[in-house]
């Protein structure tokens, strides 16, 4: 499963830097997202099949997994088209789609996951950075080629797998939707419910669109993980972890491995979170996270921070190009905005030591944002003295906050018309800053620069097993 690093050569710097002063970069690469899916959608064939003619039944009770395994297999290997289930409840354990096959979930068609974790077959799978072994999905897909999940009806996983990992065996927990290497995959329309573990995974997919999809869960939304062209629109979230995190890998795994997360663009969803943030970036992070667009965005409930940007020194790596616009920002119990670079998350076993180890951060912009009551408008001091975070720019912001921006260990910063009322203390405080619209800062203490991340002994090679799951 694991795959040897490959050459993702980032933009020519003279490239980037023109994307970036024009806060284009994200919009003009992630965009691409939804022509590129639709170049490698599922095939169209004429073919449909319909789970009832194996034998499913569709009454809630009976377990369908056979009868729906047979008739997406049957239509991948006769060169792809749509397997439509109609009205009903099917108990299923995991499904696997293959190439050009579409799942067409009629109106009032509900596939209902198996309580049983003997129903969903143990692989290796992607865990917080990590390649361990654990269960597949309810619905997933490995090394394929136009994948689609569409309609109207619904997916549901059991309430009776509680818990992210398995305490007895030590084996992840199924996710509700996960994808590993598939080229051109669409999710649309779909509600989605999934228990105590992460709802929708895809693993180094290219070219990727959800679009109308309702995400409840009692974990997180969608988290993307080292993918590239990934376009998120017009979704609808309630989650209690994040709604959507951005991941590439942890330590020196996924730091080896070097697939990034890029290209990425999310627009118009609306978010509702209640244990983490509505857009996570991190912490898993070394292989890279950039280029992301957010634009015409509702956060309507965070438990701690609307956006939160994060990772710490042992990922190695960058976050970079990162562009976010047209947000409306209320009900966020800790902020609008924290950046977090030097302590966010568990330290993996065998992390990037020394200065390779220290997160490259830069390009940040954050334009037209709405807040209402937020607590604090930025918390951006936990970023690392050797490595400032070069680019930040906050641009037309209104509305009201608590306390205002405390800034450290940035340069070429942009404050340009952030017309925030501020209830107590300074509205901006900064150590180590430098750039425009700074004047009458207070000054902040200096960040404390943290001990020097120390390679483990014996070092790591890849393929070896780097611990049980968190």
């Amino acid at each position: 499963m694991t795959k040897t690093a490959r050459d993702d050569s980032a933009p020519s710097p003279s490239r980037r830097a023109v994307l970036s002063a024009a806060g284009l970069g994200a919009a003009a690469l992630a965009t691409t997202a939804t022509a590129s899916t639709a170049k490698t959608a599922a095939k169209s064939t004429g073919l449909r099949l319909d789970p009832r003619d194996f034998g499913a039944k569709g009454d809630g009770t009976t377990k369908d997994t056979v009868a729906l395994q047979t008739a997406l297999d049957r239509c991948a290997v006769l060169g792809g088209g749509v397997v439509t289930v109609p009205p009903g409840v099917y108990l299923t354990g995991a499904l696997r789609l293959g190439s050009n096959t579409t799942l067409l979930l009629d109106e009032g068609a509900t596939l209902q996951g198996s309580p049983d974790l003997a129903d969903y077959p143990v692989v290796q799978v992607r865990w917080e950075g990590r390649w361990t072994p654990g269960h597949v999905g309810l619905i997933w897909a490995q090394d394929a080629r136009g994948v689609t999940i569409a309609g109207k009806g619904r997916i549901l996983g059991s309430k009776a797998i509680p818990g992210r990992v398995d305490k007895a065996s030590g084996l992840r927990h199924p996710a509700l939707l996960e994808f590993v290497e598939v080229q051109g995959l669409s999710v649309t329309d779909v509600f989605t419910e999934q228990n105590d573990m992460w709802s929708i995974h895809p693993v180094y997919c290219d070219d990727v669109l959800f679009r109308g999809v309702t995400v409840r869960g009692g974990a997180d939304g969608i988290d993307v993980d080292s993918c590239r062209r990934v376009v998120i629109e017009r979704c609808d979230f309630d989650t209690v972890d994040d709604c959507i995190s951005l991941k590439s890998g942890r330590g020196m795994e996924g730091n080896l491995i070097g697939r990034p997360t890029e290209d990425v663009r999310i627009s118009d969803c609306a978010f509702r979170d209640h244990r983490w943030a509505c857009i996570g970036i991190g912490s898993e992070t070394s292989g890279g996270i950039r280029r992301v667009l957010v634009e015409r965005c509702q956060c309507l409930a965070a438990y701690t921070f609307a956006i939160y940007i994060k990772s710490r020194p042992g990922r190695g790596a960058f976050i970079e190009d990162i562009v976010m616009r047209d947000l409306d920002v209320s009900g966020a119990r800790d902020g609008f905005l924290r950046l977090n670079f030097l302590d966010s998350g568990k330290q993996d076993p065998f992390p990037v030591a020394g200065p390779e180890g220290v997160p490259t951060v830069r390009n940040f912009t954050f334009e037209r944002i709405k807040v209402t009551d937020v607590p604090v408008l930025v918390q951006a001091t936990n970023i690392h003295p050797d490595k400032p975070l070069d680019g930040f720019t906050l641009r037309n912001v209104t509305g009201s906050a608590g306390k205002g921006m405390s800034l450290a260990n940035m340069r070429n910063v942009v404050l340009d018309h952030v017309d925030v009322a501020v209830a107590e203390g300074p509205k901006l405080a900064i150590s180590n800053v430098t750039g425009r619209g700074l004047a009458g800062a207070a000054a902040l203490e200096p960040t404390v620069r943290p001990a020097d991340v120390v390679a483990a002994e014996p070092p790591y090679r890849l393929g070896m097993m780097s611990g049980k799951p968190n």
